[in-house]
């Protein structure tokens, strides 16, 4: 009698595949424990389906703040916070989204059009990734998919791209043979972020929930990015990451991240080029009093900051790769300044609430020059990140929820797995 899914994943049969995902006997433990529970009520509700299982991390980025739009270069990493999925066909033409923690999504594969009404919404980001699938030659069927996600929204891990990641994985492996490459399906990712969800982002999200461990990112051919494994153990440096939640709200930042990609354009178009990669550095300082009298200040400085960023994500690649770790560190501090300073987004003009920067303060003050801290992913709201060494771990966290609460501040390790399918 062949086993279930659930019996498979119960009795341990799955834990080599579980292994290779969540690396430690004890997160293994916990990935049965979470994805047997998720099974369950998936097969309790749909009994006559057959189930299948999948992944995706969030992501962490540790160097080239806001350079991915400009066809810069970033360094990122998949983190061990994820969300997962149990799903299966459902004979129709109807693609289901449930989750435990957000309302139902139904897709008609029939009304495949962008939606207005549907921006900024997950369901949006369900039927552009569809519509890209079909356009690419794909023949869809319908769908049923429960989701757990822990990797909580607006915490600058990226929920949203890590959703992406997760149904594409799914609708890849139901459908489309497991033919798109991790690459692939984080660009359609972006896609419906970009067509169908309303919001201009680059990349590197999509790419860091994707693909897995750490990696150089360079879109200088943003239809072919150039990958770079980088093989490093955060682990041996003796220093832990932490994410720290600001407390500040996440959301109407759109237009905030709109200006940056706009004025960073506007400098480009200054030069007669669509995108900052394609300006040469020295050129720009050489002509910055026409760039700010066209352009004005504000955009003049955020260019300066991609010049700088752009350069140091090279250096701290190799910093990590020849376990120079101190320098890394020293690249972390100058991209926070570059952030806080030229990019300036640590505070929203809109909003009086500076909630980022005193997270930053209170992280360097705990911190005592003995680590690094940068503002992380969009800025504006959201979090910082920190490198704490480890024996210091503990009382720094505790001092940063003493101030900004209970669960503000994270310790995240790298997983060696973006996006995957886990077993059927």
């Amino acid at each position: 009698m062949t086993k279930t899914l659930a019996a498979r994943l119960d009795g341990g049969d799955l834990d080599g595949r579980l292994a290779q995902i969540y690396v430690t006997d004890r997160a293994v433990a916990q990935a049965r424990i979470k994805l047997g529970s998720l099974l369950d009520e998936f097969t309790s509700d749909h009994p006559e389906l057959t189930p299948s299982l999948y992944t995706a991390a969030g992501r962490t980025e540790m160097g080239g703040n806001h350079t991915d739009h400009q066809h810069g270069r970033v360094l990122a990493a998949s983190v061990d916070m994820e969300t997962v999925a149990v799903a299966a066909p459902n004979g129709t033409r109807i693609i289901r989204v449930t989750s435990t923690q957000y309302p139902e999504d139904v897709v008609d594969l029939d009304d495949l059009e962008p939606k207005p009404e549907e921006e900024g919404k997950s369901i949006a980001l369900v039927r552009g990734i569809a519509r890209n699938l079909v356009d690419r030659g794909y023949s869809l069927e319908g769908a049923t998919i429960l989701t757990l996600s822990g990797v909580p929204g607006g915490s600058g891990l990226s929920s949203s791209a890590a959703f992406e990641v997760l149904i594409g994985n799914v609708l890849s492996h139901l459908f489309c043979n497991d033919e798109l490459s991790p690459v692939e399906i984080a660009k359609i990712g972006k896609y419906a972020e970009n067509v169908y969800f309303g919001k201009p982002s680059g990349l590197m999200d999509q790419m860091a929930c994707s693909i897995g461990g750490i990696i150089g990112i360079d879109f200088a051919d943003p239809n072919e990015p150039a990958i770079t494994e980088v093989h490093f153990d955060l682990a041996s440096s003796g220093y832990v990451m932490c994410i720290v939640d600001s407390g500040a709200d996440h959301a109407d930042l759109t237009e905030d991240y709109a200006d940056i990609t706009r004025e960073m354009r506007a400098v480009a178009r200054y030069f007669k080029k669509e995108y900052l990669r394609d300006v040469n550095p020295e050129e720009f300082w050489e002509n910055l009093s026409g760039v700010r009298e066209s352009i004005g200040d504000r955009a003049a400085a955020r260019a300066a900051h991609f010049f700088g960023d752009n350069a140091r994500v090279g250096e701290q690649v190799a910093a990590l790769s020849e376990g120079r770790f101190d320098d890394f560190l020293k690249y972390v501090e100058e991209s926070g300044r570059s952030s806080g300073l030229y990019l300036q987004n640590l505070r929203s003009e809109a909003s009086a609430d500076q909630s980022v920067v005193l997270t930053s303060a209170l992280a360097d003050q705990l911190l005592g020059g003995s680590g690094a801290v940068r503002v992380h992913g969009g800025g504006f709201a959201g979090t910082v990140q920190a490198y704490v060494p480890a024996e210091d771990a503990e009382t720094f966290k505790s001092r940063i929820e003493a101030v900004l609460g209970r669960g503000s501040c994270s310790v995240v390790t790298v997983r060696p797995v973006g996006g995957a399918f886990i077993a059927e």
